[in-house]
């Protein structure tokens, strides 16, 4: 039997590796840098977009993403005639390239602006960037927001993914965090996406809420699984109130502590996993016939700025205002935040970038080592130069007494009792953390 592991694993503040280096070591960077970047991609290269739409009807209070409430209907009019022109000049910038791999619309909720809004913005991405036969292309969507003529949108548009917010079907937990949300009405969105012919649903739901317990975490992944969603995400609430002011309307002290955590976590698992789904990664959760499954179990899951994916291509773009894009090679590319002036960027004929960074061999060598851990709970430490593995193993050995890792000179392989804690793995192979300002919230 396992010993358990130190409760100290679950109080440390640690980022989320969605990429590496992470956010707060980037600085500036100008237009004509990243057009050199652009100018490098390979005609082998496929390409994935990321499109963020920063507007919400209401503030849900948890919210950890970039964006604002809108009820304007010129404002929403006028972004969204902005991708579509930010889409334009990125084409433009390409060189030649195998095609678009993958399409994700996050937000914010990408749904705010409509049927028409979407039909147009989607008609001109696939006049602009040529689609892969295989490619994906998914959506986040707000139940509250989205109707059937949304629906019949997405679909025209090719949408083959969408995943909903759900968080917690509990009423009283929906009171402490802002996000009345009856679950009929997430009943009656995914029967929409299932008659349109949308086959893939994703449900997103949350742990570590004010007044949550592992029993309401767990009958929310059990109504999950009954609405057959294909796969369902969990993820930890990030109280951080220093980044989003809004969530100093979730008091601190109403929040479960690290243990509470722990137990919401595995509640939410066990009731997945005896629903018949796999658990991939730290917090997702698919059927075993699911793509995102069946790269768990063949070493081709990949992390990136959305969290698991099975998106493979070496060139992510982002669109639309504070949306980072990754070119493998090169460095990250982060587009101007403020949405006014992204705007006048765009409409002056700009790639709105703001800030990035170029990472180095040294770099990607350690994001490949953090992106194994996070996907795969392993590392093959055979090909690694010395240098690395030295300055790392120092790390490594507390981990290693704790019981969170067993480690070889061959072989690093998270334990099944330190798979919540893999983040202080990852963790280990970081040379930027605790060099600049960044503030993270806790490991699990």
């Amino acid at each position: 039997m396992s010993r358990p592991i130190p409760v100290g694993y679950a109080l440390a503040r640690l980022p989320r590796y969605t990429s590496y280096p992470t956010a707060p070591h980037f600085g500036p960077l100008d237009e004509a840098e990243y057009r050199g970047w652009l100018a490098g991609i390979r005609p082998q290269d496929t390409l994935s977009l990321y499109l963020h739409v920063p507007f919400c009807r209401a503030l849900c209070w948890y919210c950890g993403c970039h964006t604002a409430v809108t009820r304007n209907p010129a404002r929403i009019e006028r972004y969204g005639a902005a991708l579509q022109r930010e889409a334009g000049l990125l084409a433009a910038a390409l060189p030649a390239h195998a095609g678009l791999a993958a399409l994700h619309l996050g937000g914010g909720t990408p749904s705010i602006l409509g049927a028409a809004g979407l039909r147009a913005l989607l008609a001109e991405l696939r006049r602009r960037f040529p689609l892969r036969p295989d490619a994906e292309l998914a959506i986040e969507l707000d139940p509250r927001v989205l109707d059937e003529a949304i629906v019949a949108a997405l679909a025209e548009g090719g949408i083959t993914r969408a995943s909903l917010g759900v968080q917690d079907i509990d009423p009283a937990v929906q009171r402490r965090i802002g996000r009345p949300q009856p679950a009929a009405v997430v009943e009656r969105s995914v029967a929409w996406l299932r008659a349109a012919g949308i086959r893939g649903v994703n449900l997103d739901l949350m742990y570590g809420l004010p007044g949550q317990g592992a029993a309401q975490v767990a009958a929310t992944a059990r109504f999950a699984a009954g609405l057959g969603a294909d796969r369902v995400a969990v993820f930890g609430y990030a109280h951080v109130p220093w980044m989003k002011p809004h969530q100093n309307a979730i008091h601190a002290d109403a929040l479960p502590g690290a243990l509470e955590r722990l137990l919401q976590a595995e509640a939410a698992e066990q009731a997945l996993v005896a629903a018949g789904y796999q658990a991939i990664g730290l917090d997702h959760f698919a059927r075993p016939g699911d793509p995102m499954a069946a790269a768990a179990r063949e070493g081709r899951l990949h992390r990136n700025f959305q969290g698991y994916t099975t998106d493979a291509a070496p060139v992510l773009l982002g669109l639309g205002a504070s949306a980072i894009g990754s070119i493998a090679e090169a460095g990250y590319a982060q587009n101007e935040p403020n949405e006014r002036r992204w705007v006048a960027a765009v409409e002056a004929g700009t790639l709105p970038v703001r800030r990035g960074l170029a990472v180095t061999a040294e770099d990607r060598l350690r994001r490949h080592c953090i992106e194994r851990v996070m996907c795969d709970f392993a590392l093959d430490l055979t090909g690694l130069p010395g240098g690395l593995l030295a300055a790392v193993r120092p790390a490594l050995a507390p981990l290693a007494s704790d019981g969170v890792i067993e480690l070889t000179a061959e072989l690093l392989r998270v334990t099944a009792a330190g798979r919540r804690h893999v983040r202080h793995v990852a963790a280990c192979f970081d040379a930027y953390l605790g060099t600049g300002a960044g503030r993270h919230s806790v490991a699990v």
